[in-house]
Order: C-alpha cells, then structure tokens, then sequence
C-alpha cells in the first residue's frame, strides 16, 4: 500500500526525504481515482525495497490536505506528482497506463544528482 500523507507528515516524509516521492493526489468521490488506486498500491509494492523512491497518496479532502493540493497547484484528479526535496520533477494529471508511471519514475530518478 502507498504511504498515506497528511498535511502533518508531508514535510517530514516527502520534503525532506532525499529521493523521489510518487504522490498521488486524490479524493473518494473521484472515479478516476479509484481506477488509478491499485495502480499506485502496485508502484508503493514494487518500489518498497528502493531506497531512493517512496509512493504516497494524499486525500486533498481531508483536514488540512487542501492547503497540500493548493501549494502543489492541484487543478484536477486524479494528479501524480513526483518530487524531489519537495520541488516538483514530474507530473501526470488523469489516468494513463501502468508503463507511464513507470516512465515518470524513471525520469524523476535521472534527475537526482549523485552523491559525492
């Protein structure tokens, strides 16, 4: 299962993490949401033993979490962001197949530098 973020646990677990964070940006009433749920669950399991990427999920209706959607720029869900120390490298707003998450995983892990 992806992490659940909160607007409490998000600096800690996604701003300050040094890797790439998958955040799924969501809500219950959206099916698209619901569609694209078991395929981020999928990513979390796949990438559970990577030490570089962590997968979440943030529920923008829940108390707090709007101000996260705000400051991310969330116009619409479902909206998969991937972010590297809290900045932006990557995003796919609606739902695609499996591979582009993959993709967008990828190409946001290419960007972090390596270490010295």
């Amino acid at each position: 299962m992806a992490l659940a973020l909160t607007a409490a646990t998000f600096p800690t677990e996604a701003e300050q993490f040094d890797g790439i964070v998958l955040v799924d940006f969501w809500a219950e009433w959206c099916g698209p949401c619901k569609i694209l749920g078991p395929v981020i669950d999928q990513l979390a399991i796949e990438f559970s033993a990577d030490t570089q990427v962590k997968v979440a999920k943030v529920n923008i209706e829940e108390d707090g979490n709007d101000t996260l959607a705000e400051r991310y720029g969330v116009m619409s869900i479902p909206n998969v962001k991937a972010l590297y120390k809290g900045e932006v490298v990557g995003e796919i707003v609606g739902v695609r197949h499996p591979e582009a998450y993959l993709q967008l995983i990828a190409a946001a892990k290419a960007q972090i530098p390596a270490a010295a």
